[in-house]
């Protein structure tokens, strides 16, 4: 039987600091880094005070799950990406990109999601790239006490600590080396968790695995920051105990892309064109933007049964179109237009409720609009 044990002793745990048993971890994990950049840029995404405050990274949490789920995706549309889709295609490949592309946003509180202020990484062109989680599983060894991490500082100095520090490189023959973990060149850490179990007997269930996790978090961080809070984390295991250490990490990806062939009613002589759309893409409002002429004079509102143009609320169907090709790289039709479009042939959308790159997939597809005209 597996169980899983939480603690509120964080006060306990402070008062015992494991840095010197920590040391040799630190050596290999941070045996390099450079400046590139003085300065960390903070974003808004809403407007409010960004004064500089004394900046103090939290004590390690003890957390009562080691459950790992898949981050979503943060964008709008693509729902949970295929478990058959390689998502190594979208890394990029270019470190240069990489490092200028790193920025830090700071996250107003969420009042309705009751979460705090926080800053987060991000990316400069939200547009065609996107900050993705990646999920590293390390066996932590007495004999390799590090993790084979080089890091680099490239944007940071200053005095609150926070800045951006990413993966330079794995140190040969070291840890993630070793056990070919998912790490690359221009990752950053986002936080370092130490997974202790410990089997005891519970007398007539038996023996009893119970499973605590350590957290650092270490994201925004500037590389002397980073390493204060790796630094806060127990020592490596003694002899006969098992230890994981989870790295949560954030790597720059692009966006998948979809090219759509547009086809036009015969009697509108307009040419078949192609247009390319980002994943998370609205497919009414990517043509629209492009020049498509979308409002079907033979339509009818679904609400009124009358004719006009409801502004993608979903009350009209003058945004039908026909997907021909390509259907399963849209999102799944939901109820209201499942209703709307019954009576229609079961390919047509309401380009309103199409978002594209379902699945985080990337393909072409062909779209007939004004499907009432063919």
């Amino acid at each position: 039987m597996t169980t899983t044990t939480s603690s509120s002793r964080r006060q306990q745990h402070q008062q015992q600091p494991h840095h010197h048993f920590f040391l040799p971890f630190l050596l290999l994990l941070l045996h390099t880094f450079s400046f590139l950049d003085h300065s960390v840029i903070l974003k808004t995404v809403h407007a409010f005070s960004t004064v500089p405050r004394p900046y103090r990274h939290p004590p390690p949490s003890i957390s009562t799950s080691t459950t790992l789920s898949e981050a979503p995706v943060p964008f709008a549309g693509v729902g949970p990406r295929s478990t058959w889709t390689d998502m190594s295609k979208y890394n990029i490949p270019q470190i240069e990109t990489i490092l200028t592309e790193w920025t830090a946003n700071i996250i107003p509180k969420n009042i309705n999601e009751n979460t705090p202020e926080r800053i987060a990484l991000g990316v400069e062109n939200s547009r065609e790239l996107f900050v993705d989680t990646i999920i590293v599983e390390i066996r932590r060894s007495t004999e390799k006490v590090g993790l084979g991490i080089l890091l680099q500082e490239i944007k940071g100095g200053r005095s609150d600590g926070l800045g951006i520090t990413v993966v330079s490189g794995l140190v040969e023959g070291g840890l993630c080396e070793e056990q070919h973990c998912d790490v690359m060149v221009g990752d950053s850490i986002s936080s370092v968790s130490v997974l202790q179990t410990n089997t005891s007997k519970d007398g007539a269930a038996g023996l009893q695995d119970t499973t605590t996790e350590v957290t650092a978090m270490t994201e925004c961080l500037g590389y002397d920051a980073t390493v204060e809070a790796i630094s806060s984390l127990p020592p490596p295991p003694s002899s006969g105990q098992e230890q994981i250490l989870k790295l949560t990490m954030k790597r720059i990806r692009r966006k998948p892309l979809i090219t759509i062939n547009l086809q036009y009613p015969p009697s509108q002589k307009e040419p078949d064109t192609k247009i390319q759309l980002y994943a998370g893409e609205n497919l009414r409002l990517a043509m629209l933007v492009r020049g498509i002429k979308l409002n079907d004079p033979l339509a009818k509102r679904f609400d009124t049964k009358s004719g006009g143009n409801c502004g993608a609320g979903g009350l009209c169907r003058t945004c039908a179109v026909s997907v021909v090709r390509g259907g399963e790289l849209l999102n799944p039709q939901k109820m209201a237009e499942e209703q709307m479009l019954k009576d229609d042939t079961p390919r047509w959308r309401l380009s309103c409720k199409a978002f594209v790159g379902y699945g985080m997939k990337e393909g072409e597809m062909t779209v007939q609009v004004n499907p009432r005209q063919w």
